[in-house]
């Protein structure tokens, strides 16, 4: 099952594993791109994945989640996609590239703004960051960019565009129950807070047509109240297959996926939570928002820490295929494909997914970070990698000081090669 072509409305994937939407800061803090992230993305096209997700790819300046990361929000941005989606379709690997906007999720906030547009004026209740309540004119340029973005993405020959409507960041903001307290038509029921997408879905068709792919990345359910248990749990499997059904009708090609009202959260990446790894990267965001400073102290801080990571941990043992119930519901309701995230390393795992009829393909991270080949041992007939992705999370912990790569030193003979992995992103 896992190589089995995957076919879309008007797209062929070779295979159902999906490299996930995850990179670092390697490119120009305006946003250009570099080579260094065309060496990210071949590391996993060489590796056999059916298709690449980018990373989250800015549409606009004040959508930036951190800089340096690569986007897509002007004209000038289209030979740097080219290339690297030659590239990439030179090992019959497909590129789309995911679309975002921060909202108030913004790690590191960028020179050109202050506050994020949200769907609300409050804060995130995590980290503190910011907010301004969108306009109605914000909401027509945030439509407007979007498409625009959709439009690049197609006259640089890539072979589709996603929606990051998951994690906490705008699209997840203006849709979840726990975080949405607009009285207009994009806030209060389901069908206003869902406004917004179904309009930019409107406004990316009317651009690129209907013959350029589209798919949408869900958190399915929410848990908001998983790490902060006051807040309210907003949107639940039952809402969001909703979603999907006006999300399918208005010609979106596949749905992704995902969980949580925030990134990080509890349940995505689920696995373990390093303080060492927090306290020694976390000092990146102090000036990032209100709560920010207040956080650090307490990763800190015995026995605040301790309390703050049994809250957060999850057993590793109980990661790979945590979503496969929401994906199901999700393939249910719909005739479109499903790909669904959340720690899939196992061949056997995934290819009895697929067989079950829980999902069409799925997309992985972590387990590629720590495999870039791991699509090759699949096929090899490896069940498992011999040195598997451990969901220390480390990852993670340090994309925002450091080079994307392994970082947990068990899986490598010395902290030397595990040095050298890392830095191998910067070799042509």
């Amino acid at each position: 099952m896992i190589f089995e072509p995957l076919r879309f409305r008007s797209l062929e994937v070779k295979n159902r594993i999906f490299r996930s939407n995850v990179a670092g800061r390697l490119d120009d803090y305006d946003g250009a791109g570099t080579q260094t992230r065309i060496n990210w993305e071949l590391k996993f096209a060489r590796g056999g994945v059916g298709a690449i997700l980018s990373s989250w790819t800015a549409v606009d300046e004040r959508g930036k989640i951190v800089p340096g990361f690569a986007g897509i929000e002007t004209d000038e941005r289209i030979p740097f996609w080219r290339e690297l989606g030659k590239r990439v379709h030179e090992h019959d690997c497909r590129y789309i590239i995911q679309l975002a906007h921060a909202g108030r999720q913004r790690d590191v906030p960028t020179l050109a703004f202050g506050k994020g547009l949200s769907s609300t004026s409050k804060p995130d209740p995590l980290h503190g960051f910011e907010a301004e309540r969108a306009t109605r004119a914000d909401l027509e340029a945030i439509k407007r960019s979007f498409a625009a973005a959709a439009r690049r993405a197609q006259e640089a020959s890539l072979d589709g565009v996603e929606i990051h409507g998951a994690n906490g960041y705008l699209f997840t903001q203006f849709l979840s129950a726990a975080i949405n307290d607009r009285e207009d038509e994009y806030g209060g029921p389901l069908e206003n807070r869902a406004r917004l997408l179904l309009e930019t879905v409107e406004a990316i068709r009317a651009e690129v047509g209907h013959d350029f792919h589209l798919q949408v990345k869900l958190s399915t359910t929410e848990h908001a109240n998983a790490f902060l248990p006051w807040l309210g749990k907003g949107n639940t499997i039952e809402d969001s297959v909703r979603v999907c059904r006006w999300l399918e009708a208005a010609g979106v090609d596949a749905i992704h996926v995902s969980s949580g009202s925030t990134f990080p959260h509890p349940e995505n990446p689920a696995g373990e939570f390093s303080i060492e790894d927090m306290v020694r990267t976390y000092d990146v965001m102090l000036s990032s928002g209100k709560s920010t400073f207040r956080n650090y102290l307490l990763f800190r801080s015995w026995p605040a820490n301790r309390v703050m990571q049994k809250r957060w941990e999850r057993d590793p043992a109980e990661v790979p295929g945590r979503l496969l119930p929401d994906a199901r519901a999700v393939k249910e309701a719909v005739a479109i494909p499903v790909i669904v995230t959340g720690g899939f390393q196992r061949a056997s795992l995934i290819a009895g997914a697929i067989e079950r009829g829980d999902c069409d393909a799925v997309s992985i991270a972590r387990g590629l970070v720590a495999n870039n080949d791991l699509v090759e041992l699949f096929r090899a007939g490896h069940d498992l990698p011999p040195r598997p992705c451990t969901y220390c999370n480390k990852c993670l912990y340090n994309v925002l000081e450091h080079p994307i790569g392994c970082y947990d030193e068990r899986r490598f003979p010395s902290r030397e090669a595990m040095i050298e992995q890392i830095m191998s992103v910067y070799e042509s």
